[in-house]
């Protein structure tokens, strides 16, 4: 939507028109909406109001300094001192523009007065310690004008005006309501997700329940380079353990291979010390390795844990080449895997005297 920028431009008066001409040409040229001097051109205590309403609308603030420290309040600061310390209390964007070499302007243009030049001096110190930027004729301040504020608009977007027409109307502004209540009951669907099993999971074999998982493994003689043979055994895990075991491969993502050489090395440490305590005259004395998972229960495995809700496949975009299927963990998958794995504080005992 085309937003147009309201900027207020505050300055002496007499002694810029020249200036404030060039810059509002520039303003213009930007598509803004110029306020200033120009709406109320003599300063006193009713307008101040008015003054402060017209920068409140406004979304950003100009401040030309040249040779004049401009009319003053009962307070004695000038109305654009004021004006400027006003736009710096609400937050606006600021920019300086000061005068490169004041000495060099006609006298008429300059400040008489001891005081009224101390004063002067000090409000152009004050702007000097914001964004600020040096000018020394009125074409050239609109450019220094034209070039900052687009800087500052891409920095600091304000809220800027919209023609009507372009405003929802009473229907549009009820369609987008309604969708902005169903957005909130879907995110608190989603936040609930996270913490709880889907529908129709509690049937499901999971949690501490045991699979009993075939798998085959090698047995090997000492010293001999080839295996002395092939065996297949079977083992009870729990639910939680297979997925204690390779969840965390799937924070990011994980390929079904990666997958299952984790579920070999879950395996091959539960079985082979049990595996090794038998008196089977077939093992005794061998090396126990290359453990593999069967084909036909590892796709159980990975099937159930779809079912249950705690993986999914990946979405991630890859290279026509990979053929690969990706798995990852599904919001409720990463609460129940942080539970699974995470260490709680340990307790310290406490002893009475």
């Amino acid at each position: 939507m085309e937003k147009r920028y309201q900027v207020f431009v505050s300055s002496t008066y007499a002694d810029l028109q020249d200036e404030r001409q060039e810059v509002m040409q520039a303003l213009l040229e930007l598509d803004c909406i110029p306020s200033g001097m120009e709406l109320f051109p003599a300063a006193n205590e009713d307008q101040w109001s008015l003054i402060k309403k017209v920068i409140d609308d406004c979304d950003y603030y100009i401040v030309i300094v040249a040779g004049r420290y401009g009319s003053t309040g009962a307070d004695g600061q000038s109305y654009t001192e004021m004006e400027y310390r006003y736009a710096l209390e609400k937050g606006k964007p600021v920019i300086g523009f000061i005068h490169r070499d004041p000495s060099s302007l006609a006298s008429k243009r300059c400040e008489q007065l001891p005081e009224s030049k101390t004063k002067l001096a000090d409000f152009s110190a004050l702007v000097q310690k914001k964004m600020c930027r040096l000018w020394d004729s009125p074409s050239d301040l609109g450019s220094q004008v034209s070039r900052s504020l687009i800087k500052l608009i891409k920095s600091t977007p304000a809220v800027g005006w919209v023609r009507a027409n372009l405003v929802p109307d009473g229907s549009a502004a009820e369609e987008m309501l309604r969708l902005r209540k169903r957005i909130d009951e879907l995110e608190l669907r989603l936040s609930a997700a996270r913490l709880q099993a889907p529908e129709g999971t509690s049937t499901l074999s999971q949690g501490e329940e045991l699979f009993d998982i075939g798998f085959q493994f090698s047995a090997n003689t000492p010293g001999e380079f080839f295996d002395s043979g092939t065996y297949g055994y079977s083992i009870k895990l729990s639910w939680d353990d297979v997925f204690a075991a390779v969840s965390p491969l799937m924070i990011d993502e994980s390929s079904e291979e990666t997958i299952r050489v984790a579920l070999n090395q879950l395996i091959s440490n539960a079985a082979r010390p049990i595996l090794q305590k038998q008196e089977s005259e077939a093992l005794k004395g061998k090396s126990l390795t290359n453990f593999q998972v069967s084909e036909d229960h590892f796709q159980t495995i990975k099937v159930q844990l779809r079912a249950l809700g705690l993986i999914g496949k990946s979405s991630k975009s890859r290279s026509v080449k990979d053929i690969s299927t990706y798995w990852t963990l599904t919001p409720y998958g990463d609460t129940v895997m942080t539970r699974l794995r995470a260490i709680e504080r340990e307790r310290e005992a406490i002893s009475k005297p």
